[in-house]
């Protein structure tokens, strides 16, 4: 009896979050964050700048709300809720204390959360429904947070086999490394290319696969789109 208010409450809790997450709001934000994150706060903290550990707050609250409310396991929920959270604690303790391990462990740990996050933002963006100006941001958002997923990868390989990329001018510390494999990441997504060279075998096998992706993920996106378009439509 002593847990009925605290189950009505998460109850609330699950709905008032189903409801923000099945509108154009939770998308909506999300890609907005993720935007600025790319195009404006990364290249800041290059820069020297700060402002980037609120606008990562706001995402990570966003992601978890939706890990609780979209359509998995509980135990899947849980374990986004577990492995954002270690995220969190090791990349506050990297700054903290700055050791090799701890940035070469928070740049795995950013790139499995990257890849969650993708798969939360899909499975709310493929949801029952019409199409929708928010699936649009949806599949927006999830370029943008692979080629962050990305670009953590390469950090880590970078960080494990210092010299696996060739830079015009050498990062001098973790912001800057962030930055430039940021850059390296998107300028492979899109084909455009980059003045950063891969040279470790594996990085090359790396950027071959997301160019690979970057080339796919928009035709797949559009052709299943307009196949829930097409469902959608009511039967005259």
């Amino acid at each position: 009896m002593t847990n009925q208010p605290h189950d009505a409450r998460i109850a609330v809790f699950k709905l008032h979050m189903s409801e923000f997450w099945s509108g154009d709001l939770g998308l909506t934000l999300v890609t907005l964050a993720v935007t600025a994150l790319v195009f404006v706060i990364i290249p800041m903290r290059e820069a020297g700048l700060h402002g980037r550990v609120f606008l990562d707050l706001i995402v990570v609250v966003l992601m978890v709300s939706a890990a609780l409310v979209v359509n998995q396991t509980r135990a899947s929920s849980v374990a986004v809720v577990v492995i954002v959270l270690a995220t969190a604690v090791v990349l506050a303790a990297g700054r903290a204390h700055p050791t090799l391990f701890l940035h070469e462990l928070g740049s795995a740990l950013v790139t499995i959360t990257l890849l969650l996050y993708v798969r939360i933002v899909l499975l709310v963006m493929f949801r029952g429904g019409p199409v929708t100006w928010s699936r649009i941001q949806g599949g927006v958002c999830g370029y943008l947070l692979l080629g962050l997923a990305w670009a953590s990868a390469y950090q880590f390989v970078e960080q494990m086999y210092p010299g696996a990329f060739l830079f015009v001018s050498a990062p001098r510390d973790i912001d800057q490394l962030t930055a430039k494999m940021v850059y390296f990441s998107f300028a492979t997504l899109t084909t455009v290319g980059s003045d950063i060279a891969p040279l470790h075998p594996f990085v090359r096998s790396m950027s071959v696969m997301e160019a690979v992706v970057g080339q796919l993920y928009p035709a797949i996106l559009i052709g299943a789109v307009v196949s829930m378009a097409m469902q959608a439509r009511p039967k005259s």
